[in-house]
């Protein structure tokens, strides 16, 4: 069992940055496959990036070049640098684990492979 608590969310204008953390705790988190989802009111949950156990990183579209998933290890936390943000990142953002592979190499950034959530952390960006 794992559980993940995400912090960092907040307000911010557009073309800023915020960077979120999610702590992972009950079990060996290096040996989860990560990832940052998001929604926003009336639409449907989006995957934005994903971080597999050795390293190798996916991103939407949307945010490549803008966001960097990291973890650090020794902290048991992953992160997201949110740069350049724009009004329609803003959403209800949340990290997610699991182990299996369907998660971890197959689809990373599809929310229903993904066993363990967090509650989230809101990030609103204004023009």
């Amino acid at each position: 069992q794992v559980q993940l608590v995400e912090s960092g969310g907040g307000s911010v204008q557009a073309g800023g940055s915020l960077r979120l953390s999610c702590a992972v705790s009950g079990s060996t988190y290096d040996s989860y496959c990560m990832g940052w989802f998001r929604q926003a009111p009336g639409k449907e949950r989006e995957g934005v990036a994903a971080i597999n156990m050795g390293g190798r990183t996916t991103y939407a579209e949307s945010v490549k070049g803008r966001f960097t998933i990291s973890k650090e290890n020794a902290k048991n936390t992953l992160y997201l640098q949110m740069n350049s943000l724009k009004v329609e990142d803003t959403a209800m953002y949340y990290c997610a684990a699991d182990r299996r592979v369907r998660a971890c190499s197959v689809f990373p950034l599809r929310g229903v492979e993904y066993n363990y959530w967090g509650q989230g952390t809101q990030v609103t960006v204004s023009s």
